[in-house]
């Protein structure tokens, strides 16, 4: 089975920088696109960075310019670098992947996510 695991979440002070990474395992044919997401407690989830295959990376409004999504293609991992950590950046990060195990359909796989807290 498919299984993303993310690491890197914890504790910063407002201004700190953490970076998070989900790694991929099992049988994997190919991967569409990786991307993290967030949920505050009593929001909803939300779009943080996405990279699809062939297309241009998207990132959320609020994290432009602080946070960077790459790819390690060779490892089947992802990771976001963080940068001016926010109080409001606050929330479970989670990995997402579009992962395709038979060489034509592609299915959503989540992470469980990693905590990150941002202290003022």
């Amino acid at each position: 089975q498919v299984q993303l695991v993310e690491s890197g979440g914890g504790l910063v002070q407002d201004g700190g920088s953490l970076r998070l990474s989900c790694a991929a395992s099992g049988i994997i044919f190919g991967i569409n696109a990786m991307g993290w997401y967030r949920q505050a407690a009593g929001k909803q989830r939300e779009l943080v960075a996405l990279t699809r295959s062939g297309e241009s990376t998207i990132y959320a409004d609020s994290v432009k310019g602080r946070f960077t999504i790459s790819r390690d293609n060779a490892q089947n991992t992802v990771t976001l670098q963080m940068y001016s950590l926010k109080p409001e950046d606050t929330a479970v990060y989670l990995c997402n992947a579009e992962i395709s195990t038979n060489r034509r359909v592609y299915h959503a796989y989540w992470g469980q996510g990693t905590q990150v807290t941002v202290s003022s």
